[in-house]
């Protein structure tokens, strides 16, 4: 096949592609499909139509083609900078696995027809375990010594004032952050709202063992980030209803020195797949809001003292 050709065809299923990338985004199914099956297509796709002379240049090929790719759901403003960014260390990976195993069997007709069908195989069984998965319960505790008895602390962990602008960068760049939490009510059934940069966290109050245990539900979540995009503020199907919060808790552990041992836990869920790689980045973000409300807690309780 002349390389004119091979362009011609390539050209035309990149498009089939794109176009049935952006519809599985529209509908909501970020799962291995677009993550996985898309990146491992596309890479071996663009190995195929330029014929690298070694698989390394194969692989890198690959690579490229799955991030001008991605990079296009940022230019139509169907993606943020953010979720980008966490998307290429997956999907470089696999397109340059792509473009190595297209290489490699690009030798052989035979192969290379039957790495093709393994392909048009693997799409369809992608979409069906997409559509059925249902998300696991991740946790995710953080810790603070806060050098006050646990009965200041627990006044703290109720309720408290306006939080200081955030200084880290990213939380400037978009990722929500706590601003302030409000307590209607005192006991269980009390309602306890943790107001976010992008909405708030609705938190009726399960278990009130004062000053040692506060756990709650979360009923309602706000949006986990604001995307920056060239176009402005874009609302992916992804900021709504994918990563959600089911539950929290503050347990507070009497220390010897009147200090308290502060442990944060969080309880949530998100529609991404393969979700252990998004896992490494919610439980990062999670993390860093956690410690935001502890150093924050510990402040207040520490002044005080003083």
């Amino acid at each position: 096949m002349s390389t004119p050709t091979r362009r011609l065809i390539g050209l035309l299923v990149v498009a089939m592609l794109v176009v049935w990338g952006i519809l599985l985004l529209r509908i909501g199914l970020y799962g291995w499909t677009v993550f996985t099956v898309f990146p491992v297509v596309l890479g071996g796709l663009g190995a195929w139509v330029y014929r690298p002379a070694t698989g390394a240049r194969a692989a890198r090929i690959g690579a490229l083609t799955v991030a001008i790719a991605t990079g296009s759901l940022l230019l139509l403003g169907m993606e943020g900078f953010i979720c980008i960014a966490m998307t290429l260390p997956l999907a470089m990976p696999l397109g340059a696995l792509g473009g190595w195993l297209v290489h490699r069997a690009e030798p052989s007709r035979m192969a290379s027809r039957g790495g093709a069908a393994m392909l048009l195989l693997m799409t369809p069984a992608s979409i069906t375990w997409d559509v059925q998965a249902r998300p696991p319960v991740f946790e995710v505790s953080s810790a603070i010594t806060i050098a006050a008895p646990p009965e200041r602390v627990w006044t703290h962990v109720l309720s408290f004032a306006e939080l200081p602008e955030p200084q880290e960068w990213w939380f400037r760049a978009g990722l929500a952050y706590p601003k302030r939490v409000r307590l209607v009510g005192s006991g269980p059934g009390a309602m306890r709202y943790c107001d976010f940069s992008t909405g708030s966290f609705v938190e009726p109050i399960e278990v009130w063992d004062a000053p040692r245990l506060l756990r709650f539900r979360v009923t309602e979540s706000p949006a986990p980030m604001r995307e920056w995009s060239p176009y402005g503020e874009v609302s992916p199907r992804h900021l709504h209803g994918y990563l959600i919060s089911k539950q929290g808790q503050f347990r507070l552990t009497r220390l010897p020195g009147n200090r308290t041992l502060l442990e944060g836990t969080s309880w949530y869920q998100h529609g991404l797949w393969p979700a252990e790689y998004w896992r490494w980045w919610s439980d990062a973000i999670i993390h860093r809001i956690h410690m935001r409300v502890l150093n924050h807690i510990q402040m207040l309780a520490e002044a005080d003292g003083r």
